[in-house]
């Protein structure tokens, strides 16, 4: 039997939305299934509001709980006979005064619930966000790269062209991401442990997927993702989501290990422990196989492929140089990304690609080399690893860009600092990088312009929390923003 929706109504002026009005609304959807939200019109109120409807209105809409609202002129009642909600909540303040709502609401078994929300409850968070690309930027290094390499919008503008002809194959595992979010109410009596109240989870699609993701989001023609997945609740997920990313997918299935899951804990802007679920065991030959199965039923129509590896063991040794040679075979560039954060990976054993795209410390310990600075590394990384670009991630200090040769004599190097400089949330910003920047390498423009375009597009990537495709409205303007 289907289940049935219980609506929520609140009725209200909402004239300057402050914290109280978001805690209320909160505390109102989790009542029920769906919320209504009936702004008073201006007429309608019985105080003058120096916030116009309309705008009283927009600020009710972008709270993310907010399912529907509307501007309204009628009494509640009138209201609760046209909802006919499964429940009215209002403020606590109001339970001891008439309430002309509850009898509308006993002719049908409805509820009248008051509740004003929970006050650690950070009213913030709840507030509908999209990346920000103005009050964070600082274009002014951005300015300075692109004059040193000749890099202008109209030349930025082509590449956007490019992209839109492009086939791509990601490789990878997909992660589910989940966000906790609460407040920090304090430290436990018992022992020194943080106590945080939770007060709603976002849950986004990571790893390969969101790589994948970025690809087609900022203009790939077809964009095809291969994984493996577990037999569990984060599999449902994934499955469930992935055609929001408008990708052909392959997602095979292991049982004998589980979709990487991570959950972080986070108060504020800071986070305060992450928790991974995850199994690091190769996967079986049978499943390599299917896979270079795949890979040679796409690979004379590929432009490009990306290995985005989080070493949890999808992309063994065997299973990478077999793919390598099957894209060198027939012209396709490759890249690749291997992490080293929790787990243990090593980027050098991707042989000969076009671009790798390392943090300093997966460098160092891909290396074993705690002491040489970055230019050395990086040269010391191209010839253990023969890749013709690397790209060192160097977090809030932007990157370091290394065009290699095959000695020491020659080598051409630059760097570009983070453009956005009070990043919201950073966990993305690698994968924003790798899929901006490889599609510009794929397209045969210069690296330069393919570093300057991720650059601006991880800037944009780390200005809102969670891991979703970057608009690409959003990137052309920040792009466009940065040559005036």
């Amino acid at each position: 039997m289907a289940k049935t929706k219980k609506t929520v109504l609140v009725v209200g002026n909402f004239d300057v939305l402050h914290p109280g009005h978001i805690r209320l609304l909160k505390f109102a959807k989790e009542c029920g299934d769906h919320l209504i939200v009936a702004v008073n019109k201006d007429d309608n109120m019985s105080v003058k509001s120096r916030v116009s409807e309309r705008h009283r209105l927009e600020m009710v809409q972008s709270l993310e709980c907010v399912d529907e609202a509307f501007l309204n002129e009628a009494d509640s009642v009138t209201l609760i006979n046209q909802h006919q909600p499964y429940a009215v909540v209002k403020g606590k303040e109001y339970e001891e005064k008439d309430n002309p709502e509850l009898d509308a609401l006993k002719n049908y078994g409805g509820k009248l619930i008051f509740g004003s929300g929970e006050f650690e409850t950070n009213a913030e968070q709840f507030i509908r966000r999209t990346p920000s690309i103005g009050k964070n930027f600082d274009y002014s290094e951005a300015k300075r790269y692109a004059s040193r390499h000749n890099i202008t919008l109209e030349s930025v503008l082509e590449a956007f062209d490019s992209i839109k002809r492009l086939n791509v194959l990601v490789i990878g595992e997909v992660i589910v991401d989940e966000y906790v979010q609460g407040s920090a109410v304090g430290l436990s009596q018992e022992d020194p442990t943080i106590v945080m109240t939770p007060n709603k989870t976002d849950t986004f699609l990571g790893g390969a997927a969101i790589t994948a993701g970025h690809i087609k989001a900022i203009g790939a023609n077809e964009v095809s993702l291969i994984s493996v997945l577990g037999e569990d609740s984060a599999a449902d997920y994934v499955t469930q989501h992935i055609d929001k990313y408008n990708l052909s997918e392959h997602l095979l299935v292991d049982n004998s290990r589980p979709t990487p899951l991570k959950t972080r804990y986070r108060a504020g802007n800071k986070t305060l422990l992450r928790v991974n679920q995850v199994r690091q065991h190769k996967i079986s030959k049978e499943l390599q196989n299917t896979i270079i199965d795949i890979v040679k039923s796409k690979v004379s129509s590929l432009d490009l492929l990306v290995f985005s590896d989080f070493n949890y063991g999808l992309l063994p040794q065997s299973l990478v140089d077999a793919i390598t040679l099957l894209c060198h075979e027939h012209s396709v560039k490759v890249v690749a990304d291997s992490q080293t954060s929790s787990q243990v990976g090593d980027i050098s054993r991707y042989k000969d690609m076009d671009l790798i795209t390392p943090t300093e410390r997966e460098v160092r310990v891909a290396l074993n080399n705690p002491d040489d600075g970055l230019v050395i590394l990086a040269q010391k990384l191209a010839r253990k690893s023969g890749a013709k670009n690397i790209v060192i991630t160097l977090a809030e200090e932007g990157i370091l860009i290394h065009l290699p040769n095959k000695d020491f004599s020659n080598w051409e190097n630059d760097n570009l600092s983070a453009v956005n400089k009070h990043a919201v949330d950073p966990a993305g910003a690698g994968d924003c990088f790798l899929a901006a920047s490889s599609l510009i390498i794929a397209a045969n423009k210069m690296p330069w312009l393919a570093y300057y375009l991720g650059s601006i597009a991880a800037a944009c990537q780390v200005g809102a929390v969670g891991n979703t495709p970057l608009d690409f409205n959003v990137l052309k303007k920040a792009v466009i923003d940065s040559f005036e």
